[in-house]
């Protein structure tokens, strides 16, 4: 790994932000700078699974990940960059809890996908409004009360009516979430730790490309 990946990788926030810094002084192309972000986020993700980093790790590196983002977004603009799998995440309707859902919509951009969070409480046609504006093929649903499975049922109906349904891949996420839950509302898959989430999805990107 790079210097900047295992600065990312060990937490080391300030030194994340002196090397950035640093590399876009002296001319370094972002898209570069944030492969190697890319590649600290995966190392977090390894050292999660293997019981290394818990829950805590994860927001800590999410959160260095995003400021270092608010750094390089300006110029990714500039340089551009190639097409990215697209995703739709939210909080269902009837919901505000956050923390799962803002540490998944995290990692899926630091891995390289296009991420479109509509928040919290987030009504059905929200997420199919988004889903018809920028073409996503995954939606990621999080509630983490009872209540919230049936806004998610509502919503894969709504994907259905609308045409989607054979478009989209819908994954469920939250501490309540199971196999009956998932089979009630009619997604494709559920989970109810982060990082599994982001593999999933990684996964279902690699089929599709």
């Amino acid at each position: 790994m790079s210097e900047l990946s295992s600065a990312l990788a060990n937490l080391e926030e300030e030194k994340v932000a002196r090397i950035i810094k640093q590399e876009l002084g002296t001319g370094k192309d972002s898209m570069g700078v944030l492969t190697e972000l890319r590649k600290g986020m995966d190392e977090v993700g390894q050292r999660y699974k293997k019981g290394e980093y818990f829950l805590s790790e994860l927001i800590v590196s999410g959160e260095i990940f995003k400021d270092a983002m608010k750094v390089l977004e300006p110029t990714l603009k500039k340089d551009g960059g190639g097409p990215a799998t697209k995703v739709v995440i939210g909080t269902v309707k009837g919901d505000i809890h956050n923390i799962g859902k803002d540490i998944v919509a995290t990692l899926l951009k630091g891995v390289g996908f296009e991420v479109y969070d509509l928040g919290i409480d987030v009504p059905v046609k929200a997420f199919v409004d988004k889903v018809v504006e920028t073409k996503a093929t995954i939606v990621g649903m999080s509630g983490l009360l009872t209540p919230s499975f049936e806004s998610m049922k509502e919503t894969v109906d709504a994907l259905k009516e609308a045409g989607l349904r054979n478009k989209v891949k819908v994954i469920i996420g939250g501490g309540v979430v199971t196999e009956l839950v998932q089979r009630h509302t009619g997604a494709d898959a559920f989970t109810d730790d982060a990082m599994e989430g982001v593999e999933i999805i990684k996964k279902w990107s690699a089929k599709s490309n």
